[in-house]
């Protein structure tokens, strides 16, 4: 029921696409916003996550994971650029990206997925679509993201090459707007896991399926939330709001993690409070 009503949410929400970008016409509230401070930089978040699949010897692996993008009439292109540059400054091995590229239209994917694209990843670019991208036209935002070099992971998986063999990339559909499917997107991933979706909601698709770390955004953490950092307003359903920002060891057979982050851009509003845009930095060993 919890998980329906987060659909019809979703669904709603989705409504109000075309108003809001009539009445953000321009592009006026980024640039607004950029001119007053109000979109700093993002914060480096780094997490390092023991996991003994790969065996003592074996090399860290370095992931950087960034969501949320927004790019359009509530982000500034200067906070997209800061994003990308914060990630190229900590030389990661492997980028994963969680969806929610564009918001309310799919002409600003075109720039993004060419930035993107530019990033350095020697173990690849993989991605997921968000509810935003599914509200714009999602084949289009798909067709911009392959042409730079990202490889999009709907329901399906894919081996890391040599040193890193053991472990696998298994990205899942979005909760709220698309067909998440646990058993495709797992199929053959015999090894060391990692799981990246959209949304927390997810979860609720993998049951007890193990996994060394998951990676999600959505939330914004909130985009407004209380001096403590607690989210007043989060997207989505249970699982976004218990797991609305962070770190949190999800327990189980196997040892499995959960990354969420705050993401990069802005929807709805430009501008956050106590809920800092954010990139994460993952190190697997």
């Amino acid at each position: 029921m919890a998980h329906q009503h987060a659909r019809l949410i979703a669904a709603l929400r989705s409504m109000s696409e075309p108003a809001l970008e009539l009445l953000y016409a321009g592009g006026w509230p980024a640039r607004l916003a950029h001119r007053c401070g109000l979109q700093p930089p993002p914060h480096v978040i780094r997490h390092h996550i023991a996991h003994a699949e790969g065996g003592a010897r074996q090399p860290a692996l370095r992931i950087a994971f960034a969501s949320d993008f927004h790019v359009g009439a509530t982000t500034h292109w200067a906070a997209i650029e800061a994003a990308c540059r914060a990630i190229e400054q900590q030389r990661p091995d492997l980028l994963l990206l969680g969806g929610d590229f564009v918001s309310l239209h799919q002409r600003h994917i075109g720039p993004l997925a060419r930035r993107l694209g530019q990033i350095p990843a020697p173990l690849g670019r993989f991605a997921v679509l968000g509810n935003h991208d599914r509200w714009a036209r999602p084949h289009i935002i798909m067709r911009h993201l392959e042409q730079a070099g990202v490889q999009l992971l709907i329901n399906e998986n894919r081996r890391l090459p040599a040193p890193f063999e053991h472990i696998w990339v298994c990205g899942l559909d979005d909760a709220d707007t698309g067909h998440p499917d646990a058993r495709r997107a797992l199929r053959g991933a015999d090894g060391t896991r990692i799981i990246l979706m959209h949304s927390p909601d997810t979860l609720a698709n993998l049951g007890d399926e193990p996994f060394a770390l998951a990676l999600a955004g959505h939330t914004h953490g909130g985009q407004v939330a209380l001096p403590s950092g607690r989210a007043l307003l989060v997207p989505g359903g249970a699982l976004c709001r218990q797991y609305a920002a962070g770190i949190f060891a999800l327990g189980g057979a196997q040892s499995r993690t959960l990354i969420v982050s705050r993401g990069v851009g802005y929807s709805t509003f430009p501008f956050r409070a106590f809920a800092p845009a954010d990139v994460v930095m993952a190190t697997l060993r």
